[in-house]
């Protein structure tokens, strides 16, 4: 019978506590390049000009359909060799996972913003406003209320799709469990206590989001995925 036995992963709980640090460090540096540079593919791709629509619409579809974990070694092992600067894992995770997620979030922010009835547009512009007074005054506001349960979806989604930069050697959650796991030959505890630490930050954003959800719902609004 096994023997289970914590009192090892407790005395490492604070590598495990930096592990996790990074994690967030790195999803929310994702996060704050990921929103403004997805909204501005999300509005180039609704240009009516295809000089700007096509190479906007090709940069997300590529960064969408292309596998994450060839994009991270691309940025850090082929990167540096064209630019000649040396990449270190942070901004490698932080740059693949930035644009990735900004590819995501144009779609999130161009379903969003083609969701509002046109006439408010029309309104608008009946008003005297431009078409970008129009866009930042009457369209994003209430698109981006749509739009929050599927920000925060894609954001659950990211913290997971972060695991992968272990294999960068980035100091994130499931680096450093992997480190105290061949220290102290309890591979079985640590990486349950690990399974149990994304359970309970993941779980706890996935509550947020149903209670949004339900929320929106309550006041007539509909949400974009």
């Amino acid at each position: 019978m096994y023997q289970w036995d914590f009192t090892p992963v407790l005395a490492n709980a604070d590598i495990l506590a930096a592990g996790l640090g990074n994690t967030l460090k790195l999803t929310g540096t994702a996060l704050a390049f990921g929103i403004p540079l997805g909204l501005a593919l999300a509005l180039l791709r609704l240009s009516p000009l295809r000089a700007l629509s096509w190479p906007a619409g090709f940069l997300i579809e590529f960064f969408r359909t292309t596998p994450p974990l060839v994009q991270l070694f691309w940025f850090f092992f082929a990167l540096p060799i064209l630019i000649q600067v040396e990449m270190t894992p942070f901004i490698a995770a932080a740059l693949t996972f930035s644009i990735q997620s900004a590819a995501f979030f144009a779609e999130v922010f161009r379903a969003g913003i083609v969701s509002i009835d046109r006439g408010q547009s029309e309104a608008a512009r009946a008003l005297g406003m431009t078409g970008g007074q129009a866009m930042r005054r009457v369209i994003l506001p209430q698109a981006v209320k749509r739009m929050i349960p599927a920000f925060m979806e894609r954001s659950i989604e990211l913290m997971k799709t972060t695991t992968l930069v272990a294999t960068v050697s980035y100091a994130d959650l499931l680096f450093q469990a992997n480190e105290v796991a061949q220290k102290t030959f309890r591979p079985l505890e640590v990486f349950t206590v690990t399974a149990l630490i994304y359970f309970t930050v993941i779980y706890a954003a996935s509550l947020v989001v149903h209670r949004i959800e339900r929320r929106l719902a309550v006041s007539g609004e509909t949400t974009v995925h």
